[in-house]
């Protein structure tokens, strides 16, 4: 008899710690304990099933026949013969062939014909099981205790990713917070508690520095099943990761009653997003920067000093796009619908802040609205004339 009283406390703390189900945790070691069985005990094709009181650590263990008709069965000369013309020109097809394929091969270990199961249960029917005990061995081996260890292994690692999964599958899309674990080649490893996920190099803020044990959030955009394990992809870089975040601080977005439309980010340095109210009286802009704008400011913070355009969505492309050039104004609109091509005129003082540096406003305001934008001075203007110069002088 293997004691295994002491595995009751075991197998709660399992339950407790890391969501593992106790039933299939026992379900586990039952099927590792049969596989032991058989191994050292069993016959070709027996099916061995093991039954474990976790009270008083007794093991009993079974044989299972499967109920069959002789009708089922492939008769040997038949077998023989439809080897020897496999080649026929005429084989088998339809419903003959069917039948053919649907039929198995007798095992005395497996299976248990339909008139010798009525003998011992008057109501068996094809496909029912019969049972029957089986001696219990006190004796098992080193080699079948090992390969009921192994097994045990294994079916604890498939209900603890099995409880991993379940958990985050419902959570992908969502802000997950938790410590840097290590960093290995630029991947950062974060633990989450039940799991550890990984923020790869190209999801990251590049100007942002991680220290082991320091708390992190990102955005969980990506739960994978493989072989290894539950692989949770994290990010910071994403720009649904901004979108979450003033769903967390504005509670008109988490609602659903202001709602984020477009966003353009280039992470670490800016981010534009384009806002519009269901309601009439609520100010989409306002309810993201908050009183004194303690809203922006949070997740600016949160972003590592990142910069946060916030604009008004409109179903007119003329306006849309000219909010999206925000903070520069712009004097006039010019656009070509068809090709989706705006020029945006602007006066000479907010001809660089329209561009911004580096082209990142104009180019952030094409990516938010779609169009592509071109940036004018005004007719007249001495930046209009110096680039006529320059022009002339080509």
């Amino acid at each position: 008899m293997l004691d295994l009283k002491t595995m009751h406390s075991a197998l709660s703390e399992l339950e407790e710690t890391r969501g593992i189900n106790k039933n299939k945790l026992i379900e586990a070691i039952e099927m590792a304990l049969a596989a032991a069985y058989k191994k050292d005990y069993g016959k070709r094709g027996q099916i061995v099933r093991a039954k474990l009181d976790l009270s008083d650590g007794k093991m009993e263990f079974s044989q299972v026949k499967i109920v069959v008709d002789k009708d089922m069965l492939k008769d040997e000369d038949d077998e023989d013969e439809a080897i020897a013309t496999r080649h026929d020109p005429e084989p088998l097809s339809g419903e003959a062939l069917v039948a053919e394929v649907d039929k198995i091969r007798w095992n005395e270990e497996h299976h248990i014909l339909l008139e010798d199961a009525r003998k011992i249960k008057s109501d068996s029917e094809v496909g029912d099981e019969i049972v029957f005990p089986l001696d219990v061995k006190d004796d098992f081996g080193r080699i079948a205790a090992q390969t009921a260890k192994q097994v045990i292994i294994q079916k604890v690692r498939e209900a603890e990713k099995e409880a991993t999964l379940e958990e985050y599958a419902g959570r992908e899309g969502d802000i997950v917070t938790g410590r840097v674990q290590h960093i290995d080649r630029g991947n950062i490893f974060i633990d989450l508690g039940r799991a550890v996920g990984m923020i790869p190099r190209d999801e990251q803020i590049q100007s942002e520095r991680y220290r082991q044990g320091e708390r992190v959030r990102a955005y969980l955009y990506a739960v994978e099943d493989s072989p290894r394990g539950i692989n949770l992809r994290l990010s910071r870089s994403h720009p649904k990761f901004v979108a979450k975040l003033f769903a967390t601080e504005a509670p008109e977005i988490a609602s659903g009653t202001v709602e984020i439309v477009d966003i353009a980010r280039e992470a670490g340095s800016r981010t534009k997003i384009a806002v519009r109210s269901h309601d009439k009286a609520i100010d989409p802009v306002g309810s993201c920067v908050g009183q004194r704008g303690v809203r922006v400011a949070t997740i600016t913070s949160e972003l590592g000093g990142e910069k946060i355009d916030i604009i008004e969505w409109s179903e007119d492309p003329s306006i849309y796009i000219e909010n999206s050039l925000s903070p520069a104004s712009v004097s006039e609109m010019k656009i070509d619908v068809d090709e989706k091509h705006a020029t945006a005129i602007v006066s000479d003082d907010q001809f660089s802040l329209a561009i911004g540096r580096g082209g990142q406003n104009v180019r952030l305001a094409a990516k938010l609205t779609g169009w592509r934008i071109d940036i004018r001075p005004q007719e007249g203007s001495k930046m209009a004339q110096t680039s006529a110069v320059a022009e002339l002088a080509q």
